[in-house]
């Protein structure tokens, strides 16, 4: 019983119930609800960059022949592109089958931003869109968290730092170091993980209602009175 309680996994759907509950009966606990979300969202996000810079440099920097790393990197990019494919056709498919949100009147956010990156996508240069890849400013990519720009200066970074042989042994260590450090710290943040489930569930339900996570696209609707389909 005490491993059921200590799974992180039972404890986020413990937490998204009580969010459930929270968001139903304390609407007004939205606003509050959204912080935690957002600051456990935050708390995330700053460990991407960072995390995917070290793991990128420390794998391309440990392999010897730079031969296996392009071997390697060929087949990531093969399933990268098998995987989100995949994944791309899974979420139209439970879009189109589940309509999730059909029904919801969104009282918040602005509307009309959407046309505007709609316009975005229809305008998109893929000629720019490869040299934007590239950063100016690699402080500049970090802060903003472009990953493709992060991503190509790791990937640069570690083909130096393997050519430097011998002599990049005190980075690679330092690197490795600092790799670990992030990695438990990311342990951490994951401990919280309920804590922002709950959050995210209290905001949802206290904002939406409860029809935003049944299926109003096929006439279900769901009160403190009952559910009916």
């Amino acid at each position: 019983m005490k491993a059921i309680f200590s799974n992180l996994t039972f404890q986020v759907i413990v937490a998204i119930i009580i969010g459930i509950f929270v968001g139903t009966y304390f609407p007004e606990f939205a606003s509050t609800a959204k912080l935690i979300s957002q600051g456990f969202i935050n708390l995330i996000s700053m460990l991407i960059a960072p995390i995917i810079f070290f793991t990128i440099v420390l794998g391309i920097a440990h392999m010897g022949d730079m031969k296996k790393v392009g071997r390697v990197g060929g087949k990531a990019l093969l399933y990268f592109e098998i995987v989100s494919t995949i994944a791309i056709a899974v979420g139209l498919l439970v879009a189109n089958i589940l309509k999730p949100g059909a029904g919801v009147i969104a009282t918040t956010g602005d509307a009309s931003k959407i046309s505007g990156y709609a316009d975005q996508a229809k305008d998109m240069n893929w000629a720019e869109f490869f040299l934007h890849i590239i950063p100016h400013n690699v402080i500049a990519a970090f802060a903003e968290g472009n990953i493709l720009q992060i991503l190509l200066f790791a990937i640069l970074f570690g083909y130096g730092l393997n050519k430097l042989g011998g002599e990049g042994t005190s980075v690679l260590n330092a690197f490795d170091k600092i790799s670990k450090v992030l990695f438990k710290i990311m342990k951490v943040i994951m401990r919280l993980a309920p804590i922002g489930a709950f959050g995210g569930m209290a905001f949802s339900i206290g904002t939406h209602g409860l029809q935003s996570i049944f299926l109003p696209g096929y006439g279900c609707n769901f009160s403190l009175s009952g559910f009916s389909c």
